[in-house]
């Protein structure tokens, strides 16, 4: 709830209910109370509560540029079979990016997931099929009766599946990441001409860049369709107070890798 604006504020004012994801050079992301530049602040959507709502933005926003601003995904060919396969799609940003890829574009979508658990939640995201990462790519694809893909997002681990996703990346493909491989080798991607794209969605507020206010249109949005029944809250599991032992717990579990979804601290 925003509790004060400074006089050149022209979007908000106390009251508004609003989400953001906030700046990664800036503290007070595990405090109750912060300050936030407007321009990367949209107002939240009125059919969830707040921990259902917290557990959207950071992974909307991201999710979103990787699909509208770095793939482009809207400037496909709508007449060619695009197919967009997504590496560890059962986390917070994957949740969102396949309720997004599945509603709004017209891509068939297949998700990695290794466990029965997670391969049962990125189908109720909307990928419409499921292969196992650890498990060779290509021929669990020829099974579906895919030969290729035209678009790879890679959210976990991608420089360990290099030689996969050269492999099933159509002549001419694309692939965007999100995390921090130590190496990463790109010469691979010569051949077939294939682009890589990187995403980090503080980088608009951090550079202040001109197309900072994109953010609140995203968010604005995203509230829409959430309202609209369109998108749904990735929260699966609500942690009562933020206190530093429920920090660590959070942080402990997001750190072993098998989190599905979002997990939440709620203050009050």
């Amino acid at each position: 709830m925003v509790r004060a604006v400074g006089d050149k504020v022209t979007r908000f004012r106390p009251g508004d209910r609003v989400w953001y994801a906030g700046e990664i050079n800036r503290p007070g992301s595990n405090a109750e109370l912060q300050l936030v530049d407007e321009r990367i602040v949209g107002p939240a959507p009125q059919r969830l509560d707040f921990a259902e709502a917290a557990a959207l933005p950071l992974t909307s926003l991201t999710a979103w540029e990787l699909l509208f601003d770095r793939l482009k995904v809207q400037d496909a060919d709508p007449t060619a079979d695009n197919r967009l396969l997504v590496i560890g799609a059962a986390g917070g940003v994957g949740s969102v990016l396949l309720q997004l890829a599945r509603q709004l574009t017209g891509f068939t979508v297949i998700a990695t997931a290794s466990r029965e658990e997670t391969r049962n939640w990125v189908l109720s995201q909307g990928a419409h099929h499921v292969i196992d990462h650890r498990e060779p790519w290509a021929p669990q694809l020829a099974r579906l009766g895919l030969q290729d893909v035209s678009h790879v997002i890679g959210l976990n681990a991608t420089d360990s599946y290099v030689p996969q996703i050269v492999e099933v990346l159509r002549a001419e493909g694309q692939l965007a990441l999100i995390d921090d491989p130590k190496q990463f080798d790109i010469v691979p991607f010569k051949r077939k001409a294939l682009s890589v794209h990187w995403e980090l969605m503080f980088t608009r507020p951090l550079f202040k860049t001109a197309s900072l206010t994109r953010q609140h249109d995203i968010l604005r949005k995203m509230a829409a369709l959430v309202d609209a029944g369109v998108v749904k809250t990735t929260l699966t599991q609500r942690l009562q107070g933020i206190n530093a032992a429920n920090l660590r717990q959070a942080h402990a579990q997001l750190e072993r890798g098998s989190t599905r979804g979002k997990i939440v601290l709620e203050g009050f």
